[in-house]
């Protein structure tokens, strides 16, 4: 299996179940360890830190693209990122599901994105399935929140620290609590 087969798979939000997908994951890992434990190892300027990003992502970030690191992934290729991205220490991007940051993005500490949840049914518990996680322009992510698979943040939303979001919010609105529900719209 190549990168395009397999993000040809999980746009359709087919199960990652089969032999070939295991062991395509299992090489895609050994890479995004490689450049993360390399990022993640020593000092970089900003500007060595986007190569090493661009490297992770398989594909260049903007100028305006900021990470602090730690930085940690176990894909890595289906991270996409706008303009003016910030993303703060110790994020974890399960990213095979596809994880899209619109531009001017805020993303806080320890900010967990999981595109993969396991079957439900025991008897195929070590099926993944995958959903993309979007978020539009300008979302402000706060510290310590976890965003599900499958879901869609609008754009200038914002999500208090320490949520944990389970289903889409809307534009220009504030969620927060475990499970995040709305507290209030932004004027």
């Amino acid at each position: 299996m190549e990168l395009n087969d397999f993000l040809t798979h999980v746009a359709q939000r087919r199960p990652l179940d089969t032999p070939e997908i295991q062991e395509f994951l299992n090489r895609m890992s050994d890479e995004a360890r490689r450049v993360t434990f390399e990022l993640n190892g020593s000092y970089h300027t900003m500007e060595e830190i986007q190569a090493l990003m661009s490297r992770l992502f398989g594909r260049p970030v903007d100028a305006s693209f900021r990470v602090f690191p730690p930085f940690y992934t176990d894909f890595g290729k289906n991270i996409h990122v706008g303009k003016d991205v910030f993303i703060n220490a110790c994020c974890h991007f399960q990213d095979q599901g596809g994880v899209t940051l619109g531009d001017g993005c805020l993303i806080g500490h320890d900010v967990v994105f999981a595109t993969l949840n396991h079957d439900l049914n025991p008897e195929r518990r070590a099926a993944m399935n995958p959903a993309p996680i979007v978020l539009g322009k300008r979302v402000w992510v706060g510290s310590h929140s976890t965003i599900l698979q499958g879901v869609t943040i609008g754009d200038g939303a914002v999500i208090a620290a320490g949520a944990v979001v389970t289903k889409d919010v809307p534009a220009n609105t504030i969620v927060g609590g475990v499970p995040a529900k709305f507290i209030r719209n932004i004027e």
